[in-house]
């Protein structure tokens, strides 16, 4: 079957769920800059319009894959103690982002209202509230937390190589003391202890 019989039916046949798929799978190999509405069409040996019908746009396109993402995240075994659940809730969120090339980057560039996305957030004010804070700072914690993740996980993805020492070699001591005395703790590594470290400190606040 050629490219164009394909595309001329394609769209009562080929499923939203598909596309996001296919979309998923080239940010995988290629990155997010490398992801276009035609390298998935490319990729599914459909028309441009076809994928389109489907999305409608590159930006709607983004969201759905965003929430495909947080598809990922495993609700089951939470801890009953509240903010035991929403570290392991945020544990499992940075998890689903590792998982795709780029996912951080990809669910910071979107504000998806979408299923998945909305459940994560349901459970993760919900395990607030358990803890006591009242709306307004279980919503605000929510944020904080959600930003913190996104934001340590979009820097370990785009983390350089552990050789490259340009922050060493930008580091000098007499104009930048404070830093050169800290650089040990500034290398692109150990993310797993900055994000114990950084969620303690989030979720400590609850307590105060």
């Amino acid at each position: 079957m050629t490219k164009k019989q394909v595309g001329e039916d394609t769209p009562g046949r080929l499923t939203r769920t598909a596309v996001i798929d296919a979309a998923l799978g080239l940010l995988d190999e290629r990155g997010l800059d490398g992801l276009s509405g035609r390298a998935v069409a490319d990729r599914l040996g459909v028309r441009m319009n076809t994928v389109l019908w489907h999305v409608k746009t590159r930006a709607r396109m983004l969201e759905l894959m965003a929430d495909a993402v947080l598809s990922g995240i495993d609700y089951d075994g939470l801890p009953g103690a509240p903010l035991e659940r929403a570290a392991e809730l945020a544990g499992r969120y940075r998890r689903a982002l590792l998982s795709h090339r780029d996912g951080a980057a990809l669910v910071t560039r979107t504000y998806s209202a979408e299923p998945h996305t909305l459940r994560y957030a349901d459970c993760l004010v919900e395990a607030l509230l358990d803890a006591g804070a009242d709306e307004r700072r279980a919503a605000w914690t929510a944020w904080t937390v959600t930003y913190f993740v996104l934001g340590l996980t979009q820097e370990e993805q785009a983390a350089p190589e552990k050789s490259d020492d340009r922050l060493a070699r930008a580091v000098d001591t007499t104009g930048h003391p404070a830093l050169r005395r800290v650089l040990p703790h500034l290398t692109p590594e150990n993310f797993d202890q900055r994000f114990a470290f950084g969620l303690r400190s989030v979720l400590s606040g609850l307590l105060v």
